[in-house]
């Protein structure tokens, strides 16, 4: 294997796949590199064959790597005349174990996928396989804007990279390398190309993410941390709504609390860095957060959006891990609420302190208490979904799933999904519904039309009715709604002549 791609470039115009695993972090950097493709020689593959196969790897347990190099295979054995190129976390921590794999042309590491574009453009004359090679922190960071996500209703916005804390149990520190902020003039400029994109909801992601701004330290921009960018960007942007990605607890500041309170059009949803609920375990895992802290931030949270909604990242059999360390978990799934507990088994990484420790709990038994979290927190979302029918909701449509009974699917503002019969509906537009039942992994909705509408749309704006956090301030902004000075008593609001005509299509971007 060479550390050059030989791409013919003397046969017009070719086609790229790139296969994605792994975190949201990593769908962004994919999208990236398509967009700073050379248009002139590359466009995008609409299904699995293409001419140049990119794999963008995980790593971030045993499964992922087995996912990284079964998804290496299928590229290889679906696109057996193509160039395979292999990158990502499971790139840069195995690249001998990737370049082993009959079939494949080129390993990049994960510390240098975002240089592709420019190796196939000819900008670069090659990229060094192996870990540790020098890659300057500003080439491991987003330079130019991307259009959005062509398969996607949302989009992902990365806004940091890296890490600085080493968990017991975890390589994506390794694999990532140190943390790096984003510097607020891009994150703005990439949402107003969202926008214009069409998008209404932004999730904000990175490998740290409340770590943003620590390594910032010029002008006005060291002293940016998370809570305030979140605040600029709901203040500014306020037409569309922003969802936090994954955060350890230790980042949910006073701060931060307070810019979910004072602006609705940040999602009323936290996924949350959980791993246990065991005040030991959570030491053995050298976490920044004690047990007590994961209630008290999520008691301030609801305190201030009571319609939140928790979805959390949750392993089962750390080493050392008893019965009562599981049970603590698993009753914190309940009382916290945690309606989306991702459930990974814990699973030994070569290299990490956690991998070393003696008492390492038997495989089937860390299944066990997996299922047992997941079936916790099956129970957990049945209750929390229960608490929807009979409410009327805005919802934000994703698209079609089954054209033959037309059949879409929505998204509330707390990450619940919403499906319903659609009647004309486009993707990337608010639509006002009923929620009449439980449905697949999430609700049951009827869109709500007509003068009926209209009138609940009315008392919604106006107090009068009880709506979700964020829904009101996007659906003023969507249909302009303004507060008229001869009703400040009754304090009424009141839509211009052509809003009320656009009923059928209110609440639509």
């Amino acid at each position: 294997m060479s550390d050059v791609l030989p791409i013919n470039s003397s046969v017009g115009k070719q086609s790229v796949l790139i296969d994605t695993l792994g975190c949201k972090v990593n769908l962004f950097e994919s999208e990236y590199i398509y967009s700073q493709l050379d248009s002139s020689r590359w466009e995008r593959s609409e299904d699995q064959s293409a001419d140049l196969c990119i794999v963008n790897t995980c790593t971030v347990t045993k499964e992922a790597d087995r996912r990284s190099r079964q998804a290496i295979r299928r590229a290889i054995r679906n696109n057996p005349d193509a160039e395979i190129v292999v990158t990502g976390c499971y790139a840069e921590m195995n690249p001998d174990e990737c370049a082993s794999i009959t079939g494949v042309d080129l390993v990049v590491p994960g510390t240098q996928k975002l240089q592709i574009p420019r190796l196939l453009s000819g900008q670069l004359d090659s990229i060094h396989s192996g870990m540790n090679h020098a890659v300057s922190p500003a080439a491991q960071l987003p330079a130019q804007a991307i259009n959005g996500f062509e398969t996607r209703s949302r989009a992902f916005l990365q806004i940091q990279q890296g890490c600085d804390n080493g968990c017991t149990f975890c390589i994506i520190h390794k694999a990532r390398g140190p943390g790096r902020s984003v510097l607020p003039t891009t994150i703005t400029r990439q949402i107003e190309r969202f926008i214009e994109q069409g998008f209404r909801e932004i999730v904000i992601c990175g490998i740290d993410v409340g770590s943003y701004g620590e390594d910032l330290s010029e002008g006005i921009e060291s002293s940016i941390d998370l809570a305030s960018l979140l605040q600029e960007l709901a203040a500014r942007f306020d037409r569309c709504r922003f969802r936090l990605s994954s955060i350890d607890p230790c980042h949910i500041t006073a701060d931060l609390v307070s810019v979910f309170s004072r602006y609705e059009n940040i999602c009323p949803h936290i996924h949350l860095s959980l791993q246990s609920a065991s005040p030991i375990i959570l030491k053995r895992m050298k976490r920044r957060y004690s047990d007590k802290d994961l209630y008290r931030v999520v008691y301030e949270l609801r305190c201030v959006r009571p319609d939140l909604v928790l979805s959390a990242d949750v392993m089962a059999g750390f080493p050392t891990e008893s019965e009562v360390d599981f049970e603590l978990t698993k009753t914190a799934i309940k009382e916290l609420e945690v309606a989306y507990p991702h459930v990974f088994v814990y699973s030994e990484r070569e290299g990490t302190p956690a991998a070393r420790i003696p008492k390492q709990i038997p495989l089937k038994i860390r299944k066990e208490r997996a299922k047992h979290l997941r079936e916790t927190g099956v129970e957990v979302l049945n209750a929390v979904r229960r608490r929807f029918i009979g409410k009327k909701v805005t919802a934000l449509v994703e698209g079609s799933i089954d054209q033959a009974s037309h059949l879409s699917r929505a998204r509330l503002d707390n990450y619940i999904p919403v499906y319903f019969k659609n009647s004309g509906s486009s993707q990337n537009c608010f639509e006002l519904m009923k929620i009449v039942g439980i449905f697949r992994d999430g609700l049951q909705g009827e869109l709500i039309a007509g003068q009926e509408s209209l009138s609940w749309l009315i008392r919604a704006v106006s107090n009068e009715v009880s709506v979700s956090a964020g829904c009101r301030t996007v659906l003023r902004k969507q249909i302009g709604f303004s507060r008229d000075s001869t009703d400040s008593k009754n304090g009424s609001l009141h839509a211009t002549g052509t809003n009320v005509r656009q009923t059928q299509g209110i609440a639509k971007g």
